[in-house]
């Protein structure tokens, strides 16, 4: 093999590498440096490979090895350890990191920076972040880690940081020096002795005959083990979170339904061989013509892709008598309302590490969203009982909603269990977009009539949802879409209808928001154009229909004394009314699943050694901080140090909680671990921590009192609470974003902190969601796999945010928190609706909105070309 010799971090290196690898392949492989991550290799845009060559910024996917030869290539593990220290404190102190991935990237930009003594200097930052991609804080508190690096490197040394341990206090990120730093692994750092690597075929067609695959061009590769198929698998091969329909290999004899469809797995001794090996393997498959949209799916005659037929769910409900409120309104509007379909981007590709375990079980390393469905699943396709697979997880770098369903754990844990030795599988960023479900597009028909003073009297939804291949959790998806229907209003009389059709486009499933802030969009549309006919302004007429205390929500349930949403309306009036020009929308959004099933939280305290505490979820921790703050509760309720305490999210069945979603967890299991806190504070009452060494403290909050909606009873309390918001969106005089004023009832702020991070980061991707995101597929194809062509907002993009914190306690829980997760989202882009119109005068009713002149920056070239082409032919 050819060797490249270079000096890193100081030490002359000579390194081995295949012909066809990259640098960032070199340093991570060869050399072991993991601090330098892989978000997007070799597309060069996420910027999380960022180092120093020759002491300038560089992306090491970029990099041949033969570029680099004999030059200084600088990681974090080589700046100094002031810098370091300086850096990472910086960064947790303001916010600048959530899930941490994409930080040890602006990390080594933010030394480059400070080399050139500009870390200060706001333009120069922001500059510097258009090589990066964030898609969990939405760049102002990383911009502000930047520049408080920056001011301390001139004034000296940083200010020390005045954080409390308890319930409401800022308390720092739970190991947030370590994210920032690179020193916290994810699954594609991890390795372990006699570690194999594995990679995935998929299907080159969204609808095929599959026959079979021929491997041995694989087999007969370099360093390559064994090439699994559906023959391999011992128990079931169909896995799902509702429907079992998601098969882990397609069997030869079968269609394919999506091109993420997984045909076989290629295991070798490196992830690189694995990859290349798996693109020797041949797919024998006959392509049939895919079906492409609901309305083809349900049309007569359309190919069966299920057994079941090609409409997954229909929710209905309704109450009153739309017809007759409808006669008698004195204003009905009927608008077609459409969204698209968007990708996560969550900057760390899936990935899954599977150990064999003595006695034939398995220890899997997961960064899923749930840890015991990971287990039950894993378990039925290996066909092992329940307890013989153990799942961790290893805190993800972004998932928000597209790590719930199983990706590659399946597969992995079969190739671990098979081989009998411990093998990881991580996917490339291509094969991430075609395998992981997406945001829903919708298609909503919305009339809605108001009487002659704007008061709401009826709205008739019908809401159509392209799931793509595979259930996923679309029919609740589109379940909570049509529960959102009417969005934070009255609504006397309500007919809703919502369905889930199966497509061969790529599959969709659980994102942010959650059919939500589809809903929101058409409610809210249809709100600002019956103003107008009345002559109402956006504040007024949603002032005169938001719910109060006593009134039903959509499904019928009555709001009690924590409804929120006029104190969030009532925060943003004199912004909103003083504004040139600007766009208002309110919000509502589920805590907890609800819908009829029970929504739980469990929390296990185990005291060790010397009085540390373990502290034992099963929720995960993905960049919102629920693990800061479960230790921030124990700390809190015991009076116990914060660090003295660990946290883990293990599958561990005195923790079973379900799936990390719907806002829950922090609600959940912050009064789980309120309850468990308070046994062990009451054990502390007799006897030193220490002495309570090999004792175990557990607290459980379930709730179990929701039901479905429809359900004819007096009151159907369709979920256990809601979070509430109100935004307004500013333009400039050309038409461009200026400013976002958020104003959200959180009901209680565990962390204020992180509850203005997680707005402010969601309000980034509602922004991206209603001007330029989008993920076109056409013939059940993406039009593209690069990051680039997503339409992410960058830093420079982001307008000025502002955050506005009201705690209305919800009598649910220990502290009375809300979600905050999704809500962010939730009424954003029908803001930016409201403000456009105001702008320009043009109403809006399909996502994004490519037209505005707010969009133009970050809408990929390709695809504003094909906007403005339609335009122009209209």
């Amino acid at each position: 093999m050819p060797t490249v010799t270079f000096t890193l971090n100081g030490t002359e290196t000579t390194a081995s590498y295949e012909p066809g690898m990259h640098f960032l392949e070199v340093l991570r492989e060869e050399c072991g440096v993991t601090t330098v991550k892989d978000g997007c290799s070799p597309q060069g845009f996420c910027g999380c490979c960022t180092i120093l060559v020759d002491g300038r910024p560089a992306l090491a996917c970029l990099k041949k090895p033969e570029q680099v030869a004999g030059t200084r290539v600088t990681t974090l593990e080589g700046l100094p350890e002031a810098t370091r220290k300086l850096i990472a404190e910086s960064f947790v102190r303001e916010g600048g990191v959530q899930c941490g991935y994409c930080v040890p990237g602006i990390a080594m930009r933010t030394a480059s920076l400070l080399d050139a003594g500009r870390a200060h200097d706001p333009e120069a930052v922001e500059n510097a972040l258009s090589a990066h991609l964030c898609r969990c804080t939405g760049y102002a508190r990383v911009e502000k880690g930047i520049l408080a690096a920056g001011e301390a490197a001139r004034a000296g040394a940083p200010a020390p940081a005045a954080h409390g341990e308890g319930v409401g206090d800022g308390a720092p990120r739970y190991r947030g020096q370590e994210m920032v730093l690179g020193a916290k692994e994810f699954v594609g750092d991890m390795k372990v002795p006699g570690m194999l690597h594995a990679a995935v075929v998929l299907s080159p067609h969204p609808r095929a005959a599959f026959h079979g695959v021929d491997a041995s061009a694989a087999l007969a590769a370099p360093g390559v083990v064994r090439v699994l198929t559906a023959a391999d698998v011992p128990g079931e091969r169909y896995v799902g979170l509702v429907t079992r329909d998601w098969p882990v290999f397609v069997a030869p004899g079968e269609e394919t339904r999506c091109l993420g469809d997984v045909l076989a797995v290629v295991v070798a001794d490196t992830q690189f061989r694995a990859r290349q090996a798996a693109k020797l393997v041949r797919v024998e498959a006959e392509e049939l013509p895919p079906v492409t949209s609901p309305e083809e799916a349900l049309a007569p005659g359309a190919p069966k892709l299920h057994p079941g037929g090609n409409l997954l769910d229909v929710c209905s409900f309704s109450r009153g008598d739309v017809d007759a409120a409808l006669s008698a309104s004195a204003h009905v509007v009927s608008k077609r309302f459409t969204t698209q379909r968007i990708e996560h981007a969550f900057l760390e590709p899936e990935g899954c590490l599977a150990v064999p375990l003595p006695g034939g079980g398995l220890k899997v390393y997961s960064q899923g969203q749930g840890v015991h469905d990971d287990q039950l699943q894993i378990a039925a396709v290996l066909g092992l009982p329940r307890e013989a697979v153990e799942v961790e997880l290893v805190t993800n770098g972004g998932a928000f909603g597209g790590k719930e369903d199983l990706s590659v754990q399946g597969q992995t844990a079969l190739a671990a269990f098979l081989l009998r030795a411990p093998v990881r599988l991580v996917l490339t960023r291509e094969q991430s977009i075609l395998l992981h479900p997406k945001r829903h597009p919708l298609t909503m028909d919305y009339t809605v009539g108001c009487d002659a003073e704007g008061r709401l009297t009826a709205v008739r939804a019908r809401i159509v949802g392209d799931t793509g291949a595979y259930a996923s959790v679309g029919a609740k998806v589109l379940e909570r879409a049509a529960g959102h229907s009417c969005g934070p209003y009255y609504v006397p009389a309500v007919d809703v209808e919502a369905k889930t059709v199966y497509t061969n486009n790529l599959v969709c499933g659980a994102m942010r928001g959650f059919g939500v802030n589809q809903a929101a969009f058409a409610i809210e549309g249809c709100l600002d154009i019956l103003a107008e006919r009345v002559g109402l302004d956006g504040y007024d007429v949603r002032e005169r229909n938001v719910l109060d205390p006593g009134k039903p929500f959509a499904t019928g349930q009555l709001m009690d004394e924590s409804c929120g949403v006029r104190r969030t309306l009532e925060a943003v009036r004199d912004v909103y009314r003083s504004a040139k020009v600007a766009g208002i929308a309110c919000g509502i959004k589920n805590t907890g699943i609800g819908n009829g099933m029970q929504d739980v939280g469990r929390v296990r305290i185990l005291v060790g050694e010397g009085g540390r505490l373990e502290i034992q979820t099963g929720y995960t921790e993905m960049g919102q901080g629920l693990h800061t703050i479960v230790r921030q509760v124990v700390a809190g309720e015991t009076g116990l140090p914060a660090g003295s305490m660990t946290v883990r999210t293990v599958s561990h069945l005195a923790v079973l909680c379900g799936m990390t979603t719907a806002s829950r967890a922090t609600a959940l299991a912050s009064t789980a671990a309120c309850f468990a806190a308070r046994e062990l504070k009451a054990a502390l009452a007799t006897s030193p921590v220490e002495a309570l060494a090999g004792k175990e403290f557990r607290g459980e909050y379930v709730v179990d009192f929701t039901v479905k909606p429809g359900t004819d009873v007096p009151n159907p309390v369709t979920h256990m609470t809601f979070g509430y918001a109100t935004q307004v969106v500013i333009l400039d005089d050309d038409g461009r974003l200026a400013k976002v004023v958020a104003a959200h009832d959180v009901g209680r702020a565990m962390n204020p902190d992180f509850c203005r991070a997680q707005i402010e980061g969601a309000l980034h991707m509602g922004l991206g969601y209603a001007l330029s995101e989008d993920l076109p597929v056409h013939g059940g194809r993406p039009d593209s796999t690069l990051l680039r062509d997503l339409g992410i907002l960058k830093a420079k993009e982001m307008p000025e945010v502002e955050v506005i914190l009201i705690e209305v306690p919800d009598k649910v829980g220990a502290y009375g928190a809300k979600g905050v997760g999704e809500i962010g989202l939730v009424p954003t882009a029908a803001a930016v609706q409201g403000a456009l119109h105001a702008f320009d005068g043009k109403r809006r009713f399909s996502l994004p909105m490519t037209d505005a002149p707010a969009a133009a920056p970050s809408v990929p070239r390709r695809r504003r070309a094909r906007t403005e082409e339609a335009a122009a032919g209209s």
